[in-house]
């Protein structure tokens, strides 16, 4: 990883109610996360639901077609691997992109249970979430997702990183722990590749709740700042500022706006929410109108 030159980095600035902390470089003015993308991305992860594949693609049906009046924004659904195959075999659109929900790093191998990239790519997949928190609740570590990043990378997929803290103390410690998250699932990955990945931003005490569990528009803006100052300690800002940063955790409609418009996301990583049709649909058009 190459750190960046005093030249290329900016002023970071994060502050909250008992933390403060400044990053200087150049001593320009304080530089906000801008999107680097020309869409906002919205990936589904409908974990393991619903119960069948009859269900799940009556779910997808509706779903494409509601997003076939989207123009802004970029649609990834995650269904399970089981399911997936049989999704992408019924569908010749270009409006949805697929994602696995997890892979193993390995090609093959006795690892029961598990799916190789290539694997999931066969089924259409472009993309795979990593490091979910259910899986590191399992005992995934920051190796293990860095790992099947490079392994994703290898097999010319997108890696979506989650990171995400359990709680928030008064000393802002969990910041550390954020940064380590990125810092050790991000090793060795070189600035060519880094630009391919996706960072989710999902903290546990959100996950799951309605929208009033979920951050602040306010602070998540704060959160992004940082994120992309802990990218320019290992590759240089043009490069940190072209990762990707979604918000994942109680997102759906009535939030998903502020947080993609106030929150300056590059999109969400969306969960219950995206198991409802009707709620999905209506979180896609109010995004849509942040754009």
């Amino acid at each position: 990883m190459a750190a960046a030159t005093a030249g290329e980095e900016r002023k970071y600035e994060y502050r909250s109610d008992n933390y403060q902390k400044h990053y200087y470089a150049d001593g320009g003015e304080p530089r906000l996360a801008t999107t680097g993308m020309k869409k906002t991305l919205v990936v589904a992860n409908w974990k393991m639901n619903p119960p069948t594949v009859e269900e799940a693609y009556m779910l997808f049906d509706t779903i494409k077609e509601s997003v076939k009046k989207i123009k802004k924004v970029e649609v990834v659904i995650a269904p399970p691997l089981a399911f997936l195959g049989e999704i992408t075999a019924h569908y010749r659109g270009k409006s949805v992109a697929f994602s696995a929900q997890d892979v193993h790093w390995e090609e093959g191998g006795s690892f029961t249970g598990s799916h190789a990239p290539s694997m999931a790519k066969s089924l259409g997949a472009t993309y795979s979430i990593v490091g979910h928190s259910e899986r590191r609740k399992g005992g995934e570590t920051n190796e293990d997702v860095n790992k099947k990043i490079k392994a994703l990378l290898k097999a010319k997929m997108t890696p979506i990183l989650c990171i995400g803290e359990k709680e928030r103390d008064a000393h802002a410690e969990y910041l550390t722990f954020l940064k380590d998250e990125i810092k050790e699932g991000l090793g060795g990955v070189e600035a060519k590749e880094i630009k391919k990945v996706i960072i989710a931003y999902e903290p546990l005490w959100a996950i799951g709740k309605d929208h009033t569990k979920a951050v602040r528009p306010r602070d998540l803006h704060e959160i992004v700042i940082l994120i992309r100052k802990f990218l320019t300690e290992g590759y240089d800002l043009k490069t940190a500022h072209a990762v990707k940063i979604l918000y994942g955790g109680s997102a759906e409609a009535g939030n998903a706006g502020v947080l993609v418009g106030e929150g300056e996301i590059d999109g969400l990583l969306v969960g219950h929410a995206s198991l409802n049709a009707k709620e999905f649909s209506a979180l896609l058009r109010e995004v849509e109108m942040e754009k």
